[in-house]
């Protein structure tokens, strides 16, 4: 039935064992096979080893045979679980989907065939040859008729979730959400928006959100989850203390410390009732991440105490959950000054990180140290910063699945190489950082706006003004749709992009942008703020040097330029260094 909802397989996962339906296996093991007759083999009885599905080369002409098709599928499947290797497997899934497609009843949805393309994408996978999947996929989903019943619903539905996950894997973030979208309608028109299986469905794509910073999607999807576990299961079941950790999650990302406070001790409790102590540790965690968001330090080191006492004995001194504590709680003191104890549980962090226990991912690691980068970064080493960052980048260069995460790093590289004055190195970093974004289509991400702009003023620096300027120029674009003309990043990219127009001598051009974000401040966001006065003498020296006057119907300005600026009318054309770009 439908309901089966495809998981992202994990990187260091073993080789995907691939299955054919208990009706089809029975089926294979009866049909005599298609093939010519060999003379029989050694027994097993007296072999060292299992003898691997060995077959002659096939002609066209034998792939009408109805009956290969399911054969060679299941020898697909012997071929990869003898160990063997998928690459041998592959060559029989793909001679199965081939007779499939020819043995189908003209004009007639053929599940086979769906199915056998299922397996060849996920040996592809399995070869991390991704790219080569999606176009079987996209063929897959094309092949059942849903309105035929429930397992052509099921086909389809678990099409769209193998095919998102390819996408995933290849860093394609909207493409992967909208292929789980489509999967989810089609669950729900087959079950029925109330089912346990569409909330587990919710929960995925709503991960899925999360990861591609669109929180608001996120919400809404979780909320649902959580009222379809609620009504399905027992009060204070795991499935809903994962919900509320999931929209714990959501809550602090947009801010709402109290709400997220409360899903985490909602999720604690139902953790405690199952005697989950490893995840109550866990939570624990994120419970100190909010305290410490509210600047409540105290009742923070409490609950960060919490959880390493529990790690430490379930886990051991060196797993790095007990790694990720002290690196909350070198967060944690630096905050309040403290900045020996802060420093010494960096290096106990960097001390487990370098000699990881047996089963420790890369990605763990490399989380682990850009997590202790974000801390040396704000204790002003940004050098020792840029070598954690750069261990981390290499972990995961090779890694599929993980540009998003790469173009992350390389953004934060991009600005510390910027802060410290490197910047052919800053741009280079925003430039590669940049690439990977656009081929994951993050390219309309109000993050990837932000990456714009800072790579647009590390080319100011180097001299490249209209290069600059267009790179601000998109950035203004994205930045306007995604968080609004009053957004204080929008408002950034105004400033920038005005006196890159003064620089390059269009001075009307930056009047116009000056003008408007004027009336912007004025009529919506006030002007308290203290940057005001500069930003309005900047203003009227540009209309000076026009010719011009400001139309009276604006009133004032606000937080434009940075109030560090200065600016003289002997400057002339060459002013645009002291113009105050906005990082």
């Amino acid at each position: 039935m439908p309901g089966l909802v495809s998981v992202k397989t994990p990187p260091e996962a073993a080789p995907l064992r691939v299955s054919v339906p208990e009706s089809q296996r029975s089926e294979g093991n009866k049909t005599p096979s298609p093939l010519p007759r060999k003379p029989p083999s050694p027994s097993p009885s007296r072999s060292k080893k299992k003898a691997t599905p060995e077959t002659p080369p096939l002609s066209d002409a034998s792939l009408d045979n109805p009956d290969l098709g399911p054969f060679l599928l299941k020898l697909a499947r012997d071929t990869i679980a003898s160990g063997d290797g998928p690459a041998k497997a592959l060559d029989f899934a793909i001679r199965a989907s081939k007779s499939f497609e020819r043995c189908a009843p003209e004009g007639q949805p053929s599940l086979d065939l769906a199915m056998s393309l299922h397996v060849l994408a996920a040996i592809y996978c399995s070869l991390s040859r991704f790219e080569e999947a999606v176009p079987v996929l996209e063929r897959a989903i094309q092949v059942p008729d849903v309105s035929r019943g429930a397992d052509h619903a099921l086909a389809a539905f678990s099409g769209f979730m193998q095919l998102g996950d390819t996408f995933s894997m290849l860093g394609h973030v909207d493409r992967s959400i909208s292929s789980y979208d489509q999967g989810l309608q089609i669950q729900i028109q087959a079950l029925g928006d109330t089912d346990p299986r569409v909330g587990e469905t919710c929960r995925y794509l709503a991960e899925a959100n999360v990861q591609a910073m669109q929180f608001d999607k996120a919400e809404e999807l979780c909320k649902k989850t959580l009222d379809i576990h609620r009504a399905h299961s027992e009060p204070a079941s795991l499935e809903e203390a994962a919900d509320r950790r999931l929209m714990a999650l959501i809550c602090e990302a947009k801010g709402d410390y109290e709400s997220a406070l409360e899903h985490l001790v909602l999720a604690s409790m139902a953790m405690i009732a199952n005697g989950q102590d490893n995840e109550v540790a866990s939570i624990d965690v994120s419970i100190g991440n909010i305290y410490m968001s509210l600047c409540r330090f105290d009742e923070a080191i409490f609950s960060y105490q919490k959880a390493l006492t529990v790690f430490k004995s379930s886990k051991g001194e060196n797993h790095p959950s007990v790694a990720s504590v002290f690196v909350r709680l070198a967060d944690l003191y630096h905050r309040t000054g403290k900045l020996r104890e802060s420093k010494s549980y960096c290096e106990n962090a960097l001390r487990i990180y370098s000699k990881p226990v047996p089963g420790t991912t890369a990605e763990e690691i490399a989380g682990g140290l850009t997590e202790v980068s974000a801390v040396f970064e704000s204790v002003d080493e940004p050098e020792e910063a840029l070598k954690l960052l750069s261990r981390a980048m290499k972990l995961l260069e090779d890694k599929p699945g993980q540009q998003s995460t790469i173009a992350g790093i390389e953004s934060r590289m991009g600005v510390m190489y910027y802060m410290i004055g490197r910047y052919e190195e800053s741009r280079s970093s925003f430039e590669s950082a940049v690439a990977k974004l656009r081929a994951s289509g993050e390219r309309k991400s109000a993050f990837f706006g932000v990456v714009l702009n800072q790579m647009g003023l590390a080319c100011v620096q180097l001299f490249k003004i209209d290069e600059a300027a267009e790179l601000f120029e998109e950035a203004r674009g994205i930045l306007e749709q995604e968080c609004g003309p009053c957004h204080q990043d929008t408002l950034g990219v105004y400033s920038n992009l005005a006196a890159t127009y003064d620089a390059m001598g269009r001075v009307g051009d930056a009047i116009e942008i000056l003008e408007y974000v004027l009336k912007l401040r004025e009529e919506k966001l006030g002007i308290a703020n203290p940057d005001f006065e500069d930003e309005k003498r900047r203003l009227a020296e540009l209309l000076k040097e026009a010719g011009k006057t400001r139309d009276r119907k604006a009133k004032s300005l606000e937080n434009l330029i940075d109030p560090g600026s200065k600016r003289t009318k002997k400057e002339g054309t060459k002013r645009w260094p002291g113009l105050g770009f906005r990082i």
